[in-house]
């Protein structure tokens, strides 16, 4: 595997794919669309927290580890990546 190689994961649903981040919020809310921002311009890297964590995230001014702990990032693979801006996307 060289360094530019994606990082896969194992979904339980949709088997091995490319891993992608969320923030866990996005992972537990099932009821309320919480937002989704998407923190990379960069094609195939996929990475999205709630609004929430946008507000918390700027308010900080960067990634300190009171954002990381509120955060609590989440490996998820592309496809559920895509269920999930879905879901929360306004």
């Amino acid at each position: 595997m060289t360094d530019d190689a994606p990082l896969i994961v194992d979904c339980d649903v949709h088997g091995k794919g490319v891993a992608a981040v969320v923030c866990r919020h996005l992972c537990t809310e099932k009821a309320v669309p919480l937002g989704f921002v998407e923190n990379s311009d960069t094609p195939g890297d996929r990475q999205a927290w709630c609004d929430q964590c946008e507000a918390f995230f700027l308010e900080q001014g960067d990634l300190t580890e009171e954002f990381q702990a509120f955060n609590d990032m989440a490996l998820v693979c592309e496809a559920c990546y895509e269920i999930i801006r879905n879901k929360h996307a306004r």
